[in-house]
């Protein structure tokens, strides 16, 4: 097999939430196999800083404001991409918020802002992006979901419910696009070294205990999500779609 099935040359990608975390990962692995990316979020500093570290790997980049949550600008944000770029070949949905309190502690409004944010905005933004690959007769969809839509863990109501949800969607989005050109996966990680899960990477007991529940003892490294996102992005696995890799050093097995 030729190395060549993993380039992403002269395809562009598109990545919501990649103004940092695992979203910024995900554009800087695809930015190093070859493709252009357009980098979205909701802070222009932060989408710059990310666009310049792609730039300096060698890909074109370009940054946009885009609120997932609204039909609107979404909308008004994929045509710019596709004005920018001609086109988009690689969505990756992870725009992603949380909120954890238990759930007779858990307020309405964070409800919403959390399944809005992690599973509406994933249907938004591909029911946007999605009609063009179909017309091009060529794309990859990556669901960003989470071990956590398949465990359960204590105050995560909302984000659970929300990843469970993502792990659904992958599924009926590859089932109606198969025959299209268009393959829909997810990748479903456990707890990774982001900002977003610092206040927990702070409580000792909660640390320790996410450490002894992996079979390998330890958190994620942001690199080691970088293979699964060039493979599920690449036509290595254009025979691959509707699944939901997890890469969690072992938790869901354990």
């Amino acid at each position: 097999m030729s190395l060549e099935k993993f380039s992403l040359k002269g395809k562009v990608a598109m990545v919501t939430g990649s103004s940092k975390g695992l979203g910024e990962a995900a554009a800087m692995a695809m930015a190093k196999a070859g493709a252009d990316i357009a980098i979205c979020g909701r802070n222009r500093e932060d989408i710059d800083k990310v666009v310049a570290k792609v730039n300096a790997a060698g890909s074109r980049a370009a940054g946009f404001v885009l609120e997932v949550t609204s039909t609107e600008t979404v909308q008004k944000g994929v045509a710019e991409i596709l004005d920018h770029f001609g086109r988009i070949d690689i969505l990756f949905n992870n725009a992603g918020t949380n909120y954890r309190v238990p759930v007779l502690e858990f307020p309405e409004e964070e409800w919403d802002r959390v399944i809005n944010t992690n599973l509406k905005g994933y249907y938004l933004v591909a029911k946007a992006v999605v009609p063009q690959m179909i017309e091009n007769g060529y794309g990859k969809v990556i669901n960003m979901s989470s071990i956590l839509g398949r465990i359960a863990i204590i105050n995560q109501l909302a984000y659970a419910s929300a990843k469970g949800g993502v792990e659904q969607m992958t599924k009926i989005m590859a089932l109606e696009w198969a025959k299209l050109g268009v393959r829909v996966n997810a990748i479903a990680p456990t707890y990774f070294e982001t900002d977003m899960v610092k206040q927990i990477r702070n409580d000792k007991e909660r640390f320790d205990f996410i450490n002894a529940r992996t079979p390998m003892g330890r958190w994620g490294h942001l690199e080691e999500i970088e293979g699964v996102v060039v493979f599920l992005a690449s036509p290595a696995s254009d025979f691959i779609t509707g699944q939901s890799i997890a890469i969690d050093g072992g938790w869901t097995i354990a």
